[in-house]
This record gives C-alpha cells, sequence and structure tokens, in this order.
C-alpha cells in the first residue's frame, strides 16, 4: 500500500507535459503576435483564477468577493507608483503585502458561518471596498480612476510596450512562479489538512489539525495572490479604477474555476483562456449580446458535464492527479 507522503511526493512531481504546455504559452507571444494583449490578459485572469481556487478548490471557502483584493493590488500598485517608486517589482511586493494584511484581517470573518454567510460577508468587503474608493476621490480619482501611470522598465531593461509582448511575458512569468508555489503547497502535507478540511471540517478538528489556522493561512496567501493579479493588470495598463472593484470581477473568476474545473489548479488557467477567448471571438459575431452565449455554453457545460465536454482537459486532469 503506497503510503500518504510517497503520493504527495509523487504528486508534486511535474508530469512530462507540464512543461511543455509553458514552453507553448511563453511561446506564444512570438507565435501569435497579435494576441499578445489577449494573452497578458488571459496570464492576469489566470493567476486570479488560481487565487480563487485555493480557498474555493482547496479549502471550501466559498467567495463572491474576491475582487476586493484584486482591486486593492490594482490601486495600491497604482499609488504605490504614482508617490513613491515607478518600479514594478517593488510596486508588485508591496500590493502583494497590502493585500495579504486585508487577506489575514478577512479570514476571520469567513471561519464560522455557512456557506452562504461567506458568500455574503465576502461580497460585503468587495462592496465596502468599492465604495471607498468612490468616496475618496482625492486619493482614488473616483470615478476617473488612476490615469496615465508610467513604470519603469522590467528588470531595467524591458520597457512596457504597446503591442503587449513584454507585458505578456511579465505576467506570465509572475503567473508561473506564484502557480509552482501554489502547486507545492497543495501537494504538501499542508495542503493534504486544508482538503481534509474542505471534505470535512469536523473530522478534520477531531484529529488535530488546527483548522482555523490553515483557513487564516490559505485566505491569506490567496489574497496575495490576487493582489498580484491586480498589480499587474495595473502596471501593464497604466491606470487603475473603480471597475477593479466591481462585482463583475468576482463573478467572473468563479464562473472561470468552475469552467475549467474546481480542485485543480490548472483548471483556473484553462478556464481563464476558454472565458477570455469565448469572449472575444463571441463579442466580434454579436457584440451586444456576447454574455448570452457565454451564459449557455454555462448552461450545457452543466447539463452535459465537464467530462464529455472538455474531454482533453478531464485527461490532463486525470494524469495529473
Amino acid at each position: 500500500m503506497i503510503s500518504a507522503q510517497v503520493q504527495l511526493l509523487r504528486a508534486s512531481r511535474m508530469k512530462p507535459w507540464e512543461p511543455v504546455l509553458w514552453l507553448v504559452a511563453f511561446a506564444a507571444p512570438v507565435l501569435f503576435p497579435s494576441y499578445a494583449l489577449i494573452i497578458n490578459e488571459i496570464a492576469i485572469v489566470a493567476l486570479f483564477a488560481v487565487s480563487l481556487d485555493l480557498v474555493l478548490g482547496y479549502s471550501g471557502i466559498v467567495s463572491l468577493g474576491h475582487a476586493a483584493f484584486f482591486g486593492l493590488g490594482a490601486y495600491t500598485a497604482a499609488l504605490f507608483c504614482k508617490h513613491l517608486s515607478p518600479d514594478p517589482h517593488l510596486g508588485l511586493l508591496v500590493a502583494m503585502g497590502v493585500t495579504a494584511v486585508l487577506g489575514f484581517v478577512a479570514s476571520f470573518t469567513v471561519l464560522r458561518g455557512s456557506d452562504l454567510t461567506r458568500l455574503m460577508v465576502t461580497l460585503g468587503v468587495a462592496l465596502l471596498l468599492a465604495e471607498l474608493a468612490n468616496k475618496l476621490d482625492w486619493l482614488t480619482g473616483g470615478t476617473d480612476g488612476i490615469q496615465g501611470l508610467t513604470f519603469s522598465p522590467i528588470l531595467g531593461k524591458f520597457d512596457f510596450d504597446l503591442i503587449g509582448r513584454v507585458n505578456s511575458y511579465y505576467s506570465m512569468s509572475v503567473l508561473l512562479l506564484l502557480f509552482l508555489l501554489a502547486r507545492r503547497i497543495v501537494n504538501s502535507p499542508f495542503g493534504g489538512t486544508l482538503k481534509a478540511i474542505r471534505d470535512n471540517r469536523l473530522r478534520a478538528m477531531a484529529i488535530g489539525i488546527p483548522v482555523n489556522a490553515r483557513l487564516i493561512s490559505v485566505y491569506t496567501l490567496a489574497a496575495a495572490m490576487a493582489g498580484a493579479a491586480g498589480a499587474l493588470f495595473t502596471q501593464t495598463s497604466g491606470f487603475a479604477s473603480i471597475d477593479v472593484l466591481e462585482f463583475h470581477r468576482s463573478a467572473d473568476v468563479m464562473l472561470i474555476v468552475v469552467i475549467g474545473g474546481v480542485g485543480w489548479l490548472y483548471g483556473g488557467i484553462i478556464g481563464a483562456i476558454i472565458f477570455r477567448l469565448l469572449q472575444d471571438v463571441i463579442s466580434q459575431i454579436t457584440p451586444q449580446y456576447w454574455t448570452f452565449w457565454i451564459g449557455l455554453f454555462l448552461v450545457v457545460l452543466v447539463l452535459v458535464g465537464r467530462d464529455r465536454l472538455l474531454k482533453p482537459w478531464t485527461w490532463f486532469r486525470r494524469k495529473s492527479a
């Protein structure tokens, strides 16, 4: 019988197809230069989705206010650039630190109660931050946002460009680093305890797992990753507005995780690719009704089942399990 330690060790190893997948991803801006901006957006949204999957898929915490961390990270990066330093690396780290603090504070509100309670609490945090961003217009620019930001070159050599190639490589590099960190965590004994808490919190408490401490830790980490996604959004677009805190961002990232698969980190990446490409293609065909077709796709996905509709992705998921 295979021990739990051996299973975790096997799960933590890179599968043969994973390096190939990442090499293809990093080659995409060169192979498809006209899609570099979309690739950059996909990388940012994918990081946002991976952060949500940490709390939803691996910890069982349902959240409808994850945009609070994305938006705070975006505004932090913007304010840091405007008032302190245009260095994107420092701005990214500061944004992650600030959102980690918010995640730590907010984590105490999701430790108790039902899933419905957590939904309302997390949604309330995001709405509160959005209202603050609107009222504190002397700091955030109000409805106009913070515009005209200019960041220093990446690594002191590569300027952010309008075609989005440098932007996409920057975002994908951050995505890869944080993805590997999340992958290592979920395939560690710490990740095993998170899955035990997700499956049965009372049983996890009975066998001595510090449930509250684990949930606080993973919620703080997920907040920092979402803040990094928000910072990347600001740094690659050059502005931050109230839109980064709107409810639709929380709803979209929830849909992305559902499309790609909950409890599988690659699900966030695959879901981001499918969602963003569907949005781009359908909006060109029917600009006014593209949300209808995406909604129809989700209905079909639920009725038919992901295993039947997205067979290639489920094959990869079984191979990586």
